[in-house]
C-alpha cells in the first residue's frame, strides 16, 4: 500500500529547508548547515545537534536514504521519491496558505506573474 505525503504534514519549518537543500541534489552535513541559512537570508540556522535530529527523522520516515559521499567519515544524503513526494507536498500546502493570507487582506495581493 502506498504512503500518502499528506500523513507527515505539516512539516517543521527546519525539515522542511532541508528537505529543500536534498531537492538540489545530493548533501552531506556540513553543506546542509550552509545552506540553510544562505536560503533563508540567515532567519534560520541549524545547530549540529538539530540539524542530525532531523536527518535521523528523515531517514527513519523514509524521505531521505544516506549515499556515498567520498570519505568514510562524511556522510551524504539524498531524497527519496517518496521524501520529494512530501517536499511538494509541503510546498503546496503553504502556497495555499498564502493564497488564503492573500485572500484575506493579510498579504498584499500578487504582482502579475509572480505567484
Amino acid at each position: 500500500m502506498a504512503r500518502d505525503p499528506d500523513d507527515l504534514l505539516p512539516l517543521t519549518p527546519a525539515m522542511f529547508h532541508v528537505l529543500m537543500c536534498l531537492a538540489d541534489g545530493d548533501c552531506h552535513g556540513y553543506r546542509i548547515l550552509r545552506e540553510v541559512p544562505a536560503r533563508t537570508g540567515g532567519r534560520v540556522e541549524l545547530s549540529t545537534g538539530t540539524l542530525y535530529g532531523i536527518i535521523k527523522r528523515l531517514l527513519d520516515d523514509g524521505l531521505v536514504t544516506e549515499v556515498p559521499a567520498g570519505s568514510e567519515r562524511r556522510r551524504a544524503y539524498r531524497l527519496t521519491a517518496f521524501g520529494r513526494a512530501v517536499a511538494k507536498a509541503e510546498a503546496a500546502r503553504l502556497s495555499e496558505m498564502v493564497a488564503a493570507a492573500r485572500q484575506s487582506g493579510l498579504l498584499p495581493a500578487a504582482r502579475k506573474g509572480r505567484a
